[in-house]
């Protein structure tokens, strides 16, 4: 997929897997784009499953993440069963958990940090104690999870500052 459409990646195409997302700074662009793209698959005999395919939408959920000009949400549906989790009772309840949220990790600000009570749960041979500090981290990553912000580009146009931090325990940067 990706020796296909090499020439048109970061112009006007995102090429993830069997997954293709055309983009264009205007309708007009964008129409432009999706008919190259859409050329390049006749001339290469490239099969698209119809139902799979959504044209000219102003957002879209790609990999999980709601996309459009705002910027990168949090896909709604795949966070809304987490609000309902109990405390896990073992390591194979914790582990799924902290999977599912680090796959959300750049939209919690000091996750490493907040997930270092459960993480620390998953150290072999030690002895599974969910503590008041595993019940709090767990109750801030539920929260943050379900309250997002909406991740933006930067305005190049205006200055800002990124910021940088790391310990033995986290690391985390903001752009400012």
């Amino acid at each position: 997929m990706l020796s296909i459409f090499s020439d048109f990646l970061e112009n006007c195409i995102e090429v993830f897997m069997d997954d293709i997302t055309v983009y264009g700074s205007s309708f007009d662009t964008c129409l432009d784009s999706l008919d190259r793209v859409l050329n390049r698959c006749i001339d290469t005999n490239l099969v698209l499953n119809f139902e799979k395919c959504h044209f000219m939408v102003e957002q879209g959920i790609v990999l999980g993440h709601i996309i459009s000009s705002r910027g990168i949400e949090v896909d709604p549906a795949k966070i809304s069963v987490i609000a309902q989790l109990p405390y896990p009772s073992c390591v194979r309840e914790v582990q799924p958990f902290l999977g599912h949220a680090g796959f959300y990790r750049r939209f919690i600000k000091d996750f490493s940090k907040k997930a270092l009570p459960l993480s620390s749960l998953l150290q072999k041979d030690i002895e599974f104690n969910f503590d008041d500090r595993c019940k709090e981290a767990f109750e801030c990553l539920k929260r943050a999870l379900t309250t997002t912000l909406i991740i933006q580009a930067p305005d190049w146009t205006i200055p800002f500052k990124l910021m940088c931090d790391a310990s033995n325990y986290a690391l985390g940067a903001v752009l400012a």
